[in-house]
């Protein structure tokens, strides 16, 4: 059985619940990952349309993580609803991003202090002008300082959140690195944008899965395993976050 909630897209099972914070990589099966090899006692609360989400404790916490789909139309749907309509009160994207720096290297773990968007997502906000998208500074804060205590480097920046996989642009990469955006990805503008309006916390950690610099990237096996220092980081920063 499933508990009846304002949503269509999670559907609680009996007897579930939601943490108050949320981690969330796109890939609904990386949340399995996740539950099955860092939670403790982890259940599943939602499986409608195989978007996994589950509940389990971390050092004595309780900490979610559910997928949240590609792209920021899918992101924003799961994430209003876990903001708005299940009470949550932070959520950690967690995801893999290419970087558009040198410096910037193949498993860097990154943690974006905000995000530039070629999406029309700002726009529809009733603000005069443009929103930044920007993180909670808590918990970047936590953040920065997990990878400091676990001897990880990161880089905290600006990042590119796109509308495109594969963009028009051909120029698109170059004109990123020139404005000084550490890397790309899809999602991470929108999380902030609904964090700031929701009155609620967000913070994107990201791996460096490959390099639009060197075209270097990492191999399916190579990703799994270094997932793990971004995921050490954010289940410290979930565990050490103020609500």
């Amino acid at each position: 059985m499933m508990t009846e909630t304002p949503s269509a897209s999670i559907k609680l099972k009996e007897g579930t619940h939601i943490a108050k914070v949320v981690l969330m990589p796109g890939d609904p099966l990386r949340a399995k990952y996740v539950a099955e090899h860092y939670l403790e006692n982890p259940v599943l609360f939602n499986d409608v349309r195989n978007m996994l989400g589950y509940t389990g404790t971390y050092q004595g916490k309780e900490v979610s993580v559910m997928g949240s789909g590609m792209g920021m139309p899918s992101f924003t749907l799961y994430a209003y609803e876990l903001f708005n309509f299940m009470d949550v009160e932070a959520i950690i994207r967690i995801g893999s991003a290419g970087a558009l720096q040198d410096y910037v290297h193949l498993r860097d773990v990154v943690i974006a202090m905000s995000a530039s968007t070629n999406s029309s997502m700002p726009q529809i906000y009733p603000l005069q002008g443009m929103m930044a998208p920007t993180a909670d500074f808590g918990m970047l804060r936590e953040a920065v300082k997990a990878a400091e205590e676990l001897g990880v480097k990161a880089d905290v920046g600006p990042v590119f959140s796109s509308d495109f996989f594969y963009n028009p642009d051909p120029d698109i990469n170059k004109k990123s690195t020139a404005s000084g955006h550490l890397c790309v990805e899809m999602e991470t503008a929108a999380l902030y944008l609904l964090a700031m309006n929701s009155h609620k916390k967000g913070l994107s950690i990201l791996t460096i899965s490959d390099s639009l610099i060197t075209g270097e990237g990492l191999s399916a096996e190579d990703r799994q395993d270094s997932f793990h220092d971004m995921m050490e980081i954010a289940l410290k920063t979930a565990v050490n976050t103020e609500l």
